[in-house]
């Protein structure tokens, strides 16, 4: 009885067995996004270094680019992309390009903190309590970047550290104004 057992047990364990070693050999960054064609989900948050009560609603940027990173102060990658994302945001400010940043999972101590220890940050990082806007955004994990065109719509998604190439060849194709600069 004692083997028949063991016969069973190890027939059982050969599929989770396999199914393990598949999941394995997928890179989890290739994933597919639902959202990439789609409307941008809205939202509306406060600024972690508010002087106004007033939170950033992504309706006030209709006909506008908006590229939104969701970032932590426990996120190593985060660090990586965080000069990029700062040095394009100061290019394009002012030419109807809106950076954001969306605290995922973390406090606004640790935020202001990190922020103070990168040298600062060109654009408003904004608090989401509860990680809503991470949920229907469909977040897997930081850093994930958003780029949302002029027509409200969700047109690309990188999953892992933006590079300046990558965040200046997004913003050129949304403009309509792609170059060789950057690429």
């Amino acid at each position: 009885m004692s083997r028949r057992r063991a016969l069973l047990s190890g027939a059982g364990a050969v599929p989770i067995i396999a199914l393990l070693a598949f999941g394995l050999t997928r890179d989890a960054s290739l994933i597919p996004s639902p959202l990439p064609g789609t409307p941008a989900p809205p939202f509306a948050l406060a600024v972690l270094h508010a002087s106004t009560a007033e939170p950033i609603r992504l309706a006030d940027h209709a006909g506008e680019v908006v590229v939104l990173n969701f970032w932590a102060s426990w996120c190593l990658a985060c660090r990586s992309e965080h000069e990029a994302l700062s040095t394009v945001a100061e290019r394009y400010a002012g030419r109807g390009v809106h950076f954001y940043g969306v605290l995922y999972n973390d406090t606004p101590e640790n935020a202001r903190r990190w922020i103070a220890e990168m040298g600062g940050q060109s654009y408003p990082t904004l608090l989401d309590p509860g990680s809503l806007t991470a949920i229907d955004y469909g977040l897997y994990g930081v850093p994930e970047t958003f780029f949302i065109g002029p027509d409200g719509r969700v047109a690309y998604k990188q999953i892992g550290p933006a590079t300046e190439q990558l965040l200046v060849r997004q913003i050129e194709t949304l403009l309509g104004t792609v170059t060789g600069e950057w690429q």
